[in-house]
């Protein structure tokens, strides 16, 4: 009977002891996360300091983690005697685990790289390899998310994103030059369509003015119209019209087609669509009813 008191005495000291453990874990993140969130708001930083606070809060719940995982295999003596046997006498286990944490820790380092060298923060509008474009809304340890104009989160793991290509709208500068294109008949004023689309371009409330006091001196239009092809069935002008942001840009762009639309419409400015001509050899054969 002694004997079982004493067992039930040491099983209840480790519970507690693993209690505490897992406790202190959960409390020390909570506290570390908020020490963050409250740095990150005091200096406030922009898109930088967003950036390294989400990877940082994510980066403390990981390690947090595996340091009370760590404390509870040294702790209970089952499991620290389980873990020396395992690492001690398995080696093709240790050679497996290490394959197969290969990825992981490739994943972890491409997530740090990210952070340092900064191809792109949180908030930016990137476009990574053929993926769609879309907005960074996390970076974590092991990948990042990036959310589409459709709302899709893309999950893309962190050492992927190291071997693509990154289109980012948001870094640096982040107004957008947006071609507006649009193919006119050969019959239509070729000058007219190009003032209409001018016209249009400027009247929207999203362009901006991005002359420079020598071009304004020299009298360049707010927006360049061009005719930059001659295609088989159309000439294709293009508009050169500017606006604050990647996202404003294309808003513009859907905007500007149908104001140009009409507006051509109003002044007889043809637009072609596809026409096919049949010829028919031989005899033709009408069924009847």
């Amino acid at each position: 009977m002694k004997e079982l008191l004493q067992s039930l005495g040491l099983n209840l000291l480790l519970l507690l002891k693993v209690a505490v453990i897992i406790g202190g874990a959960f409390v020390a993140e909570r506290i570390i996360r908020k020490l963050l969130r409250r740095f990150y708001l005091k200096s406030d930083q922009g898109h930088e300091g967003r950036t390294r606070y989400r990877f940082l809060r994510n980066a403390t719940r990981f390690i947090v983690g595996l340091i009370a995982v760590g404390l509870v295999v040294y702790t209970v003596p089952s499991f620290k005697d389980l873990a020396v046997t395992l690492f001690a006498g398995a080696g093709i286990l240790v050679a497996i685990l290490g394959l197969a944490t290969q990825r992981a820790f490739s994943n972890i380092i491409s997530g740090i790289f990210i952070v340092s060298f900064k191809p792109f923060r949180v908030g930016d509008l990137i476009k990574v390899g053929s993926l769609e474009a879309g907005t960074v809304e996390d970076i974590t340890l092991r990948h990042t998310v990036i959310v589409t104009f459709e709302n899709r989160r893309i999950i893309i793991p962190n050492a992927v994103i190291s071997d693509e290509v990154i289109v980012n709208s948001s870094i640096g500068d982040e107004t957008t030059c947006e071609y507006i294109e649009v193919g006119v008949s050969y019959e239509s004023d070729v000058d007219k369509a190009m003032a209409a689309m001018q016209a249009e371009c400027e009247a929207h409330r999203d362009c901006l003015d991005r002359r420079t006091p020598d071009e304004l001196k020299r009298g360049m239009p707010k927006v360049l119209v061009r005719l930059v092809r001659i295609q088989d069935s159309d000439l294709l002008l293009r508009a050169y019209a500017w606006a604050k942001d990647p996202v404003t840009a294309r808003q513009m762009h859907y905007e500007l087609n149908r104001a140009i639309k009409l507006r051509f419409d109003r002044e007889g400015v043809v637009i072609p669509y596809p026409q096919r001509t049949v010829h028919l050899k031989g005899p033709v054969t009408v069924a009847q009813a």
